[in-house]
């Protein structure tokens, strides 16, 4: 007698979908569009789609059609949006936010949208009256938001949305929400290449200039992308806010904003962190000296109100000493207040551990996060290589604290009198380490018409 023979048909795509391990890493993954498409096949997958909870935890809605604001024809958002623009009474924020309102009506009518932890928004128009629906309404359950570089937001009435959703006298269990990205880049996928047609002319059509050649572009594309893994490998992570990175939010930060973090510290998280330095702290601070005020200058350890940390100096601390006087944040042993959301947003937990892990290369610990805002970096930070020195390793004269333009001429008289400025004098110059980076500034410079010619 022979062996026997499974005879049973092989699993099919419906019966792997039932397995919820499966679903959850499966579905982030697919476009809305998608999924909706794979429902429409069958009615198990049909079933599947309308009524498991993971298939929609993760909604990107930055990349659906519908999604975007139309200006012709102005009706063709949702049901709701069509109704509400006939009437006299329709506001701008119920305006711009139409396609929204639409796209949430129906995921609540076929009972998915209480399934969305995750709802990314990114570059779609999004009113502050819709974040503080997502908020503060029973009908969502979001935990993490992404709404970076969205249109039509009124910061200052965001920022009154947050601070109420935190205030002390809030429901308990309340808010839902525990991250929001804001203040950074929105996550591109990589734009797919395009051949130009065979026949046609080459060299009419190709921009003109020796850095738009195909050839210099491959170059500069892959010095970015040298540079790129030169930070990750000295980082020992990919994450950008744990590099020598610079500067990390391309906007400038209102002082509104620090506020607004401070209320929501250990809260809500931001994809941004207050600065620790000493300078914040009233009882490290001075206020201002005789010196100071004989300059007409201020001091340079005076004290500054709170800021939004906006430089990512990397791993390994200050020049002197590596380390810096505030002690640098450690995931897993400092307060989740002190540690900024990452990029990408993850796919596959909706969780703040999730959001503020920093994914090293090698699997070892987790690197420590140095950041500082730009006032207390100035004349400390070199913004090329991005060296910086901390407060107890290098008091920064006053002339640090003047304009460029004074700063040079401080230096040309120095060197015209045959004086030449100490390190501990000035360490940075114009935004450049004065030690390599304003050496080789000089070098390339000479020659020239210009202040080193």
């Amino acid at each position: 007698m022979g062996p026997l023979v499974d005879l049973s048909p092989p699993p099919t795509l419906a019966d792997l979908l039932t397995n919820s391990l499966v679903l959850r890493q499966t579905a982030p993954y697919l476009p809305v569009a998608s999924i909706y498409a794979l429902a429409a096949t069958s009615k198990a997958l049909h079933h599947i789609v309308h009524h498991s909870p993971d298939v929609f935890r993760y909604l990107d809605l930055s990349i659906v059609r519908s999604a975007i604001l139309p200006y012709e024809p102005l009706d063709s958002g949702g049901i709701s949006w069509r109704a509400e623009r006939m009437d006299e009474s329709l506001t701008e924020d119920e305006f711009y936010s139409g396609p929204l309102r639409g796209i949430f009506h129906k995921l609540q009518r076929r009972q998915i949208l209480q399934n969305v932890q995750t709802l990314v928004l990114d570059g779609l128009s999004v009113p502050a009256d819709l974040v503080r629906e997502i908020i503060a309404e029973d009908r969502f359950n979001v935990r993490i938001l992404s709404i970076r570089e969205t249109k039509h937001l009124n910061e200052r009435k965001l920022q009154q949305v947050l601070r109420y959703a935190v205030r002390p006298s809030r429901p308990a269990g309340t808010p839902k929400i525990k991250g929001i990205y804001f203040f950074g880049k929105r996550d591109h996928a990589p734009a797919p290449v395009e051949e130009s047609p065979k026949r046609k002319n080459s060299r009419s059509s190709s921009p003109k200039g020796v850095m738009s050649s195909q050839g210099a572009q491959i170059g500069a594309e892959w010095n970015q992308k040298s540079s790129e893994a030169l930070n990750a490998a000295l980082a020992r992570t990919s994450d950008q806010w744990y590099q020598c990175s610079g500067r990390m939010i391309p906007k400038r930060v209102s002082p509104e904003w620090a506020e607004t973090l401070k209320a929501c510290e250990g809260i809500i998280a931001f994809d941004a962190v207050l600065c620790r330095g000493p300078r914040h702290d009233p009882s490290r601070a001075f206020i201002s000296t005789s010196d100071s005020e004989a300059s007409g200058l201020p001091h340079p350890a005076s004290y500054l109100s709170p800021a939004v940390a906006t430089v990512a100096l990397g791993p390994h601390g200050c020049e002197e000493c590596k380390s810096c006087p505030e002690s640098p944040a450690v995931f897993g042993q400092s307060p989740s207040s002190q540690l900024p959301l990452l990029s990408p947003i993850p796919l596959h937990s909706s969780s703040l551990r999730a959001a503020q892990i920093p994914h090293t290369i090698d699997g070892s610990n987790s690197p420590p996060l140095f950041v500082r805002c730009e006032n207390c970096l100035k004349g400390r930070w070199c913004e090329r290589c991005h060296k910086w020195w901390d407060e107890d390793c290098y008091t920064v004269s006053a002339v640090a604290q003047r304009t460029e333009l004074q700063q040079t001429e401080y230096m040309e008289n120095a060197t015209t009198d045959g004086i030449a400025p100490s390190k501990q004098s000035i360490k940075v110059h114009m935004g450049l380490c004065v030690n390599s980076c304003l050496v080789g500034e000089m070098m390339a410079g000479a020659g020239s018409n210009g202040m080193w010619g």
